[in-house]
């Protein structure tokens, strides 16, 4: 078209000859007269049944180039879309009526409990806050719903007897350096299933935690000797970490989560020992160490906290431990 209309310009100014801008513009208006000209749009447009779910890609990359682990955006991917869906409007235009709304029905038409619509209620105030940042949004509708009440339950760490059944129900020196190293270290699974030989220096491993961010954490005498029993055991293996994968043959990736939780049960089982998971070493470990005089700021570096708040949570103190601190430090 643009070539036809300027064509079309040449041949009409092809026998003027003296052109004037008076001229010019005249000769232009006839020669276009028959044309209806815009402006051509080459920005992106985004239609309004799309923008959802752009709002929530560039969500989940910017957290994913944040650091933030592959269970965290696992559950982003699963709650926000959801919610996203059952208000059916596009995330600029919900407000806090239609939060509480999906909330409502999470708990009493999904039957999720208390705990599951309070971690519902607090990835959706993440996810506005984005978009408040971005600037998508004015305010963070989320912000205006009230905090759930949850029942707070006591989470128990192991009884010394219960750790030496569990050991005992160990049937070889892998089995044993999982249970050795989560009690020693405090670490999570996750931390647990990627450590590698070269990480390993004397008592100190280095450990990648959440948010890509390494720390120190350290062996007791325990640990050490099973995993030098570990290392004789495994000594042909060609792969780089203490607990290779077993789904492939020559595998050079390490065992899943998953393999370690499913472990943790079964062993649980065997041992006559109820709710043994991974996370429960950890908070043993948490425990054992503030029971023996480790300050709770030191307790709080080594599992990897941010908040001592979240430490204080982990921990597992009795009314007896109260009663012997206080006869210890109140004079």
């Amino acid at each position: 078209m643009k070539s036809e209309l300027i064509e079309k310009i040449m041949i009409s100014l092809s026998d003027a000859v003296i052109i004037n801008i008076g001229d010019l513009k005249s000769r232009l208006y006839m020669a276009m007269n028959e044309y209806s000209i815009g402006k051509e749009n080459t920005q992106i447009v985004v239609r309004e049944e799309d923008k959802n779910e752009w709002y929530f890609k560039k969500f989940i990359i910017t957290k994913t180039v944040q650091g933030l682990s592959e269970k965290t955006l696992a559950q982003y991917s699963a709650e926000i879309p959801r919610m996203l869906s059952m208000i059916g409007k596009p995330a600029e235009c919900v407000n806090s009526d239609d939060i509480l709304y999906y909330l409502a029905l999470r708990e009493h038409r999904d039957k999720v409990s208390k705990v599951t619509v309070s971690n519902n209620l607090r990835y959706l105030r993440t996810f506005f806050e984005f978009l408040t940042i971005e600037g998508i949004i004015p305010t963070n509708p989320a912000r205006k719903v009230g905090s759930i009440k949850v029942a707070k339950k006591q989470k128990k760490a192991f009884t010394d007897v219960e750790v030496l059944k569990l050991r005992q129900g160990c049937k070889n020196a892998k089995e044993r350096l999982i249970v050795d190293l989560l009690l020693s270290t405090g670490c999570r699974v996750s931390e647990l299933v990627s450590i590698k030989f070269e990480d390993i220096d004397g008592r100190k491993i280095n450990v990648l935690g959440k948010g890509n961010k390494e720390r120190t954490v350290y062996l007791n005498a325990q640990a050490r000797l099973t995993l030098d029993e570990r290392i004789r055991e495994i000594n042909l293996v060609n792969n780089p970490y203490i607990f290779p994968s077993t789904r492939y043959r020559d595998s050079k990736e390490h065992t899943s989560n998953s393999a370690i939780e499913v472990f943790c049960k079964r062993l649980g089982e065997k041992a006559g020992i109820r709710n043994v998971h991974p996370h429960r070493f950890r908070r043993t470990c948490a425990t054992m160490a503030l029971k023996r005089g480790m300050p709770v700021e030191q307790v709080s570096k080594m599992l990897g906290h941010e908040d001592l708040k979240t430490t204080q949570i982990y921990l597992d103190l009795d009314e007896r431990n109260l009663e012997i601190a206080h006869e210890k430090y109140v004079v």
